[in-house]
């Protein structure tokens, strides 16, 4: 194939969105995987032929095809060219374009005649199965694709077929479960996998992590995010709660003070209940990771003694009180001359020198994202006498503030 990496290309794309693909060769019956065992589990094999054949059946070349079943499961298919009479068809899927409820989900499971017995364990597929409401991200990722193997949009159409309101049922079914109990070895698989999902997602954001974390949460969330109420956005609202609790924690294991941590956690608990869609929540979730793994590179303190962190807490909790050496002590009750050898060897640098290089970078901040004056920064920052911190300023950065201001930004 001429389009070789390109295709491998594509494939770690959906890959990141959670939608699996595979090549499957005429006549191969290895596509009965591909619903994620969906229909083996309902006693439903006969039906993999009818779906997954039609591409070689059915659908003429130069075409994307997508096909929504009857569980409103969608998968594409597309018939590879190629330069031989060797036919593979492309599959991707299943991905779900609507809101599933807990009233469709019975819906559904009423129509095929699922019994009661199995309902808790059909929730648990449909968690498992990524969610795009936004049929446009989906359909231009494979109108890109369809370029690549054709050459121009023009090559080449999109057809859509839709069995997800096709007036059939599968009494058969109930037959097939008669014996059938729930699987409780398959739930026990689905929590193992959300709660090593979100071991490893703990894990990644403790070390700051940012890439790795985000990666675990694409790749889990579909399984992490059971639907525990009919309502979709109750349900990521409630999911997004338990998101922020474990990024939380996933901070202070990484050595960040509840200081640092509260207020990040706050902001975002009055946001979840702001939440107006499933896709809002979602972005929220990786702003989530991004915010945690921030605090985590900026205030971890894994590498400190226990007073040393209670002594740079106390610097970045109010930059503006006393911090000279022997306050610090008193209030600590410790040795002066114990904290400043103490200090000087977890951080490298004097009390004096670290508090002057944290009063400093507030002040730079203070300079570029105000227009406060001079003075006044000088006192926000806990210097009173206005030549005293033009000299440190420009000590630290070889300017003065007023250069440093009007160097960095125009009010």
């Amino acid at each position: 194939m001429t389009y070789e990496k390109e295709l491998k290309f594509f494939r770690s794309i959906l890959q990141n969105y959670r939608i699996h693909s595979c090549i499957i060769p005429a006549n191969d019956k290895s596509y009965r995987k591909a619903d994620r065992g969906l229909r083996d589990f309902l006693g439903m094999e006969d039906e993999y032929d009818q779906l997954f054949c039609m591409p070689h059946e059915s659908i003429i070349k130069n075409t994307i095809c997508k096909i929504t079943d009857i569980f409103f499961c969608n998968y594409i298919f597309i018939v590879l060219p190629t330069e031989d009479s060797a036919v593979s068809t492309f599959i991707a899927g299943p991905f779900i374009d609507v809101d599933i409820n807990q009233q469709t989900l019975l819906e559904i499971a009423e129509k095929n005649h699922i019994p009661a017995h199995i309902f808790s364990q059909l929730q648990k597929y449909y968690t498992s199965v990524p969610v795009y409401t936004d049929r446009d991200v989906i359909l231009s990722l494979f109108n890109s694709f369809g370029e690549v193997l054709w050459g121009s949009i023009d090559n080449f159409t999109f057809k859509t077929i839709n069995m997800s309101y096709q007036n059939q049922s599968f009494p058969k079914i109930v037959k097939n479960l008669e014996n059938k109990t729930d699987d409780a070895l398959l739930a026990m698989q689905m929590l193992e996998r959300r709660y090593e999902g979100e071991r490893k997602m703990i894990q990644a954001v403790s070390q700051g992590m940012t890439h790795q974390a985000e990666q675990i949460l694409s790749k889990s969330s579909a399984i992490m995010l059971e639907m525990r109420v009919s309502d979709p956005v109750r349900n990521i609202k409630n999911y997004s709660i338990i998101v922020n609790t474990l990024l939380r924690k996933a901070a202070e294991q990484g050595g960040v003070h509840p200081l640092y941590i509260d207020g990040v956690s706050s902001d975002f608990a009055k946001r979840i209940e702001r939440i107006r869609s499933v896709d809002e929540g979602v972005n929220m979730h990786h702003e989530m990771i991004d915010k945690y793994c921030a605090l985590v590179k900026r205030h971890s303190m894994k590498n400190y003694s226990p007073l040393v962190q209670k002594v740079i807490t106390l610097v970045d909790f109010d930059i503006t009180s006393d911090l000279s050496l022997s306050r610090q002590a008193e209030m600590l009750n410790v040795n002066a001359s114990y904290l400043s050898t103490l200090f000087k060897k977890e951080t490298g640098m004097t009390l004096t020198e670290y508090v002057s290089k944290k009063r400093i970078e507030q002040a730079a901040f203070l300079l570029t994202s105000t227009n406060l004056q001079i003075q006044t920064v000088a006192q926000n920052c806990g210097i009173y006498d206005v030549n005293y911190f033009t000299k440190l300023f420009k000590k630290h950065t070889g300017k003065t503030p007023k250069e440093y201001r009007e160097s960095t930004v125009n009010f």
